[in-house]
């Protein structure tokens, strides 16, 4: 069976972090992780730009085959959930642009697909992907987001092809 690798996706207007895993013959493994730390750029559109400039670098450099990231979640704040919505927008072109495809899941199915709670703390989601793809490595908490979201996408992938879904 072939090799995919996915870029999982977290995109905020102030960090968008994000990680790669590996899945071959179902064994998942971690590639990298990081984040995209823009606030201190100020405006908008400079932060904008350099998600979308840092992303681009990043899709270059680990040639995924697909991407993940979790639907926009309604906010309290119409002011965040806009803000959010425009760094969501500037991680999807970067994805557009590279040909790469991406996948959006609820949070609460990236939380129950890797601790089993749909309303799981960010420490549970945490620790599972840590165990899930054996990483040693002390990640910031948007990194490991990033990460659940691109395992979760690997789950339902499994999950779809095992059930014959298209």
């Amino acid at each position: 069976m072939t090799a995919v690798t996915v870029l999982g996706l977290d995109p905020g207007s102030r960090n968008t972090g994000w990680g790669v895993v590996r899945e071959q013959s179902g064994v998942l493994t971690f590639v990298d992780a990081g984040v995209i730390r823009v606030e201190s750029l100020g405006d908008m559109d400079l932060r904008l730009g350099s998600i979308f400039e840092s992303l681009a670098g990043l899709l270059a450099a680990h040639a995924p085959g697909e991407a993940a990231m979790e639907d926009v979640f309604v906010s309290k704040n119409p002011a965040s959930a806009l803000k959010l919505g425009q760094a969501r927008g500037a991680a999807m072109a970067a994805c557009a642009v590279a040909g790469v495809r991406v996948h959006a899941y609820a949070p609460t199915l990236v939380k129950k697909s890797l601790v089993g709670a749909g309303r799981a703390e960010k420490s549970q989601v945490a620790f599972m992907v840590a165990q899930v793809l054996g990483c040693r490595k002390i990640l910031a908490a948007d990194a490991t987001d990033a990460l659940a979201v691109a395992v979760c996408h690997l789950n339902q992938r499994r999950f779809k092809r095992l059930s014959g879904e298209p």
